[in-house]
């Protein structure tokens, strides 16, 4: 059996899907499942059980033999929530939580970070785990998750293996339900198709042109792609590690795809960046890639912004399909 928390979300339902079409249907689905809007996710994929986030430990408890991996994707990812007490639970503690569960069986784990814990990027975008401590995340889910990742550097016990990634900007079908917290792309195409304009925010530095503020946008069927690779070829490796592309592409470049694949002429409006996040807002994200290409073995290419984008719209978003 393969265990997925966060399977009704935006990457878990993705993964599901994928090793659905792999051919895994002895699988374990863990998240909040009273959500609603969440359903569609997961009613049909093809699974063993159900269990609540919070039964999860003691549901499996004397089944942990039978458990091949545990993808630990469920996380409270809202950047603008500054609830400190709520990350501190589901994403600082729970995580603890999955830990022990795959200390006690012995059981591979692969987890999200998040390239949030590189705070307003000035320190860099290396993954090298010496440079954790000096990281400064700008809120309290950047927090939660680089305070795991230095947690799990610290353990004596641990499951055989175990590697966290620190994902970059993902986008992809499934994200519908995230509102605020959905990817650009997703906002970016709603707003086209309501309005037949998109608004970027202006650059405040001068080095900087308006919309050519900078991502490294990750495909989320990429970061599937990875997931899995990892699940089949990982067996002692320990460590966290970037997943981006590793090229940054501007937001202007991001837009004028959009508009291509909606078959509209690019109209797009420049906002001031507002003040509460200005002082803050990050002008260049790109994932240094080389320990996890040199250390993990992946070396299948990433989805370029282009391909992605046109996969996404084309198959999910003009028809309302999800993954």
């Amino acid at each position: 059996m393969i265990v997925v928390t966060g399977a009704a979300g935006f990457i878990g339902s993705c993964l599901v899907s994928k090793l659905n079409q792999e051919g895994y249907k002895d699988l374990i689905l863990v998240d909040d499942f009273t959500k609603e809007e969440k359903e569609r996710n997961y009613k049909h994929k093809l699974f063993v059980q159900l269990i609540p986030r919070e039964q999860f430990s003691e549901a499996i408890r004397g089944e942990e033999r039978f458990i091949k991996a545990v993808f630990h994707l469920g996380a409270r990812t809202d950047t603008t929530d500054m609830n400190t007490a709520i990350f501190n639970e589901l994403n600082f503690n729970y995580s603890k939580e999955v830990w022990k569960v795959c200390v006690r069986g012995q059981i591979p784990m692969f987890y999200a970070s998040s390239a949030a814990t590189y705070g307003d990027g000035t320190l860099g975008f290396s993954d090298n785990p010496e440079l954790l401590d000096s990281l400064r995340p700008l809120n309290p889910y950047a927090h939660s998750k680089n305070n795991f990742d230095k947690w799990m550097l610290t353990r004596q016990y641990q499951p055989p293996a175990w590697i966290g990634l620190k994902f970059f900007n993902v986008y992809g079908p499934n994200e519908y339900h995230k509102k605020r917290m959905a990817s650009v792309v997703f906002h970016a195409f709603n707003q086209i198709a309501e309005t037949g304009k998109l608004k970027l925010f202006k650059s405040h530095k001068p080095e900087y042109a308006d919309g050519e503020q900078m991502r490294d946008f990750i495909y989320v069927k990429d970061v599937i792609d990875v997931l899995i690779f990892l699940m089949k070829n990982i067996k002692t490796e320990k460590g966290i590690y970037n997943l981006g592309t590793g090229q940054a592409r501007s937001f202007n470049d991001l837009a004028k795809i959009v508009f291509k694949n909606m078959m509209l002429a690019p109209d797009i409006d420049y906002i001031d960046t507002p003040i509460d996040i200005r002082d803050s807002y990050q002008y260049h994200t790109e994932a240094d890639m080389t320990r996890f290409r040199a250390e993990l073995g992946y070396n299948k290419p990433f989805t370029s912004l282009e391909q992605g984008i046109t996969d996404y719209v084309g198959n999910y978003l003009l028809s309302g399909k999800y993954y």
